[in-house]
């Protein structure tokens, strides 16, 4: 569906909103701009990766913002985010989406309608503004589930689906912070295009952003380690005591092996005090393993 959110008058600029668009309605904006047909199929890609081109007077941009519906098992660059396309020139400014963002009529409301985007390089920061900041609360959401499973681990607490859960919080922010790296350089092509300050607020907003979401990933393989550490540690008490039984039970074990023998010559066998002689003898052996293992700090 074709909008026109700004149309032209004299020498400004015109906004053009293309939402799901297909290749008849596409291919009849692109003739009439004269857009890259090869600039125009990446445009289609769902998939496509943060890009920056430039073709004559016409650049092109490929943003990816975080997703509206985005499940905790989402996982994938496709999963976690969306993709907008955006062409623009020094008198026009196309957007391409299959899904409907609500932040581009709040900036055709609050900036373009009141004069505020006077060209199209100030609307195209308004847009990679609002683009960005899909992220801020996400990337704070996520922090928020740590700092809930943190306690968690360390008191020992038997959560179901902890480790799945932790993967996901990490996979998510390895994704935004893979979709960042991609594109700091498209804003580093947009020195020069926007003013300074605009330049200068998205890199901040990027790198702030890229830094939270590597504090999550670092925070979330230290809390797997700790996991981890904790988990080895409560296997070797169990096996610590059930190595301490052993030990009890070994001697006690020969003893009977011993005397369970059906030879024909065994003195204590026939003698009236064999049996408290076996008993008392078991009882000092291991009250002599008892003490042994109190000298050692074993017990």
């Amino acid at each position: 569906m074709i909008t026109v959110l700004k149309e032209k008058v004299e020498n400004d600029y015109e906004w053009i909103d293309i939402t799901n668009p297909g290749k008849e309605e596409l291919n009849e904006v692109a003739t009439k701009y004269d857009l890259h047909k090869a600039l125009v199929e990446d445009s289609l890609q769902p998939e496509h990766l943060p890009k920056f081109e430039m073709v004559a007077d016409t650049q092109f941009i490929i943003l990816r913002l975080y997703g509206s519906n985005v499940n905790i098992e989402a996982d994938t660059v496709q999963e976690v985010t969306d993709k907008i396309a955006i062409f623009f020139g020094p008198h026009f400014l196309i957007t391409i989406h299959r899904r409907e963002y609500p932040f581009l009529n709040e900036i055709k409301s609050r900036y373009v309608d009141t004069g505020k985007c006077s060209t199209p390089y100030q609307l195209l920061f308004r847009i990679a503004h609002a683009a960005i900041a899909t992220y801020n609360k996400p990337i704070a959401n996520l922090a928020q589930e740590l700092d809930f499973y943190e306690p968690k681990i360390f008191m020992q607490e038997k959560t179901p689906s902890l480790l799945k859960n932790l993967y996901y919080i990490k996979r998510k922010a390895s994704v935004m912070d893979f979709i960042f790296d991609l594109s700091r350089p498209i804003i580093d092509n947009l020195k020069g295009k926007i003013a300074s300050t605009h330049y200068n607020q998205l890199k901040d907003e990027i790198l702030g952003l890229q830094t939270s979401a590597r504090h999550v990933v670092d925070n979330v393989a230290n809390l797997l380690n700790v996991y981890i550490s904790l988990s080895s540690q409560r296997t070797n008490e169990v096996v610590r005591v059930l190595t301490v039984f052993s030990v009890f039970f070994m001697p006690l074990t020969f003893i009977v092996g011993i005397y369970g023998m059906n030879f024909d010559f065994m003195p204590e066998l026939r003698w009236p005090f064999g049996y408290l002689y076996a008993m008392g003898l078991m009882v000092f052996v291991t009250f002599i393993i008892y003490l042994w293992f109190r000298k050692k700090g074993w017990l």
